[in-house]
């Protein structure tokens, strides 16, 4: 039964989101098989959140999918950006400190989130913090890259004040 959950399962992530028909056909077959899989229900939970932008049920989706596998390292990533999407930023904070936590997760991800949320609230100076602490668990050029231009976006939008002190301090 697993292993036929689990080719579903792949089946719904390989149309993900080329073929939204396939890959939720594949998906209900992997859920009929396994109702509690957290990696189906985030998938499912994706396709609300990042498809659909129906926040609310994408919530439900990921809720479930969390309260089957708390520590699966892979629901808090999407779960995370679905409550910055919502602009439920208390509930992605907290969700954020817990992510953090779990073993195996990609921190990385979890810190530019950490930062996207401090420049949704307008503390640009603040935001850059969790980039840098990325770095640290940043184990490709890509990813380097990537926080490198993220540097520079935040930077770009800090008041001028706070950029000449900077340039000062170096």
């Amino acid at each position: 039964m697993t292993l036929t959950k689990n080719k579903y399962y792949f089946e719904a992530l390989d149309n993900y989101p080329y073929s939204l028909p396939d890959c939720l056909e594949a998906l209900n077959y992997a859920l009929s098989y396994d109702p509690e899989d957290a990696d189906s229900l985030c998938l499912m939970g994706r396709i609300y959140s990042e498809i659909l932008m129906d926040y609310e049920k994408a919530k439900l989706y990921f809720d479930e999918a969390m309260y089957h596998n708390v520590s699966n390292p892979n629901t808090p990533q999407y779960y995370i950006k679905c409550l910055l999407d919502n602009e439920d930023l208390h509930e992605a904070e907290k969700l954020i400190q817990f992510a953090l936590k779990i073993k195996g997760i990609d921190k990385a991800r979890i810190l530019i989130h950490q930062s996207l949320l401090c420049e949704i609230k307008l503390e640009y100076k603040k935001a850059l913090e969790p980039l840098k602490e990325a770095k640290k668990y940043s184990y490709n050029k890509c990813m380097t890259d990537f926080l490198d231009d993220r540097v520079k976006f935040v930077n770009a939008k800090l008041p001028n004040k706070l950029k000449k002190n900077k340039k000062k301090s170096r």
